[in-house]
């Protein structure tokens, strides 16, 4: 498998195939902030919205190809103030139901992680729904668990659930 950061053009011409995961994943019962069922067109719609902001240098986006297809993606959304240039939110970390289990999702954070370093980013934080699969990957990577929002956002079947809210010191502070 390789993992291969996406420009603006490559983004684009990889709507269809990010879509598909996007749905994928929605389908599956992940908690990314949309609800099942997910419609493709949609999802292709909102992936060339990421385009702009990938342009912009607001966004990040990583793709995991098996040869075939997408099979993962991870982002890294930078804020645009000059008080919080140190930090990042890892976004959208999307595995594949066909391909979880193999270390894919480990593999994307871990790319993340060592591209916000080499931009000079100190603090990532992210937040994901409590009890989900994703609190495991994030708690055995070392990310700090900050605390728990109740009633945060809907799951993919539109029940309200609690999400929890992590960060991850990567360097030193200022």
């Amino acid at each position: 498998m390789t993992v291969t950061r996406l420009d603006q053009a490559q983004l684009s011409a990889s709507v269809d195939e990010l879509a598909g995961l996007l749905v994928d994943t929605v389908d599956g019962g992940a908690s990314i902030g949309f609800l099942a069922p997910m419609d493709h067109a949609a999802a292709v719609s909102w992936w060339k919205e990421r385009a702009t902001a990938v342009a912009a240098g607001h966004l990040a986006v990583w793709a995991a190809h098996d040869g075939h297809r997408v099979v993962g993606t991870v982002s890294l959304a930078f804020p645009d103030k000059p008080n919080s240039c140190h930090r990042a939110e890892l976004v959208k970390l999307m595995v594949h139901r066909d391909t979880r289990g193999q270390g894919l999702g480990r593999r994307l954070l871990d790319t993340a992680e060592k591209a916000a370093r080499a931009a000079k980013i100190t603090l990532l934080h992210l937040d994901t729904e409590t009890d989900s699969p994703a609190e495991r990957l994030y708690g055995s990577a070392g990310w700090t668990r900050a605390g728990v929002i109740p009633d945060y956002a809907a799951d993919p079947a539109g029940v309200l659930r609690p999400t929890t809210l992590y960060y991850k010191r990567l360097g030193p502070t200022t």
